[in-house]
């Protein structure tokens, strides 16, 4: 999104993001109410919008529906490395960082109820299973693949947290540019 022009801000490129790990675990709390709030908080960024506008890519880059689309096909992934800390992992899984999944799923053809639907529900299952883990669980650490650094479930939460906004802001410069 870096540099798109007038009209959009400019957002810091994910990759090159650096995150702190050692969050404490009485942050996990608060961190989880966030991910229990991004369903909502997508579907208020697409409310009203026109299927042109949600399914426009601006300069070769995502339409606001593939970055929402993006959001469900990550899911699978925080509820794998959340087990990985469950099961003391030493390493969590890797992500696809060529982003496939998303790039062949289609999303622009897809029913944005029905993405957004998907994703609440089974955000909320991993939410559910997020408040159900014991404070050991909490604490545990495994390597972060790309990152190469220790991650507890409440920095992973953390990191799914900025996530979530990351996508939420561009969606958000999206719909003034579109």
């Amino acid at each position: 999104m870096e540099g798109r022009g007038a009209g959009v801000t400019a957002h810091r490129v994910w990759f090159e993001r650096a995150f702190d790990p050692g969050l404490p675990p009485e942050a996990f709390a608060d961190i989880v109410v966030r991910l229990r709030g991004t369903p909502a908080r997508l579907e208020e960024r697409t409310a009203g919008l026109d299927e042109a506008t949600r399914t426009a890519r601006h300069r070769g880059k995502w339409s606001i529906q593939e970055h929402a689309g993006h959001l469900l096909d990550l899911e699978e992934l925080w509820i794998g490395r959340t087990g990985d800390l469950s099961d003391r992992i030493e390493e969590l899984r890797p992500a696809d960082l060529t982003n496939t999944r998303t790039e062949e799923a289609g999303h622009n053809a897809a029913s944005l109820a029905d993405l957004l639907s998907r994703f609440r529900a089974v955000r909320l299952g991993w939410v559910e299973r997020l408040d159900g883990l014991k404070s050991d669980d909490v604490v545990h650490t495994a390597l972060h693949p790309r990152l190469k650094q220790p991650m507890s479930v409440v920095d992973l939460a953390f990191f799914v947290a900025e996530h979530d906004d990351h996508h939420l802001a561009v969606i958000t410069a999206l719909r003034s540019v579109t």
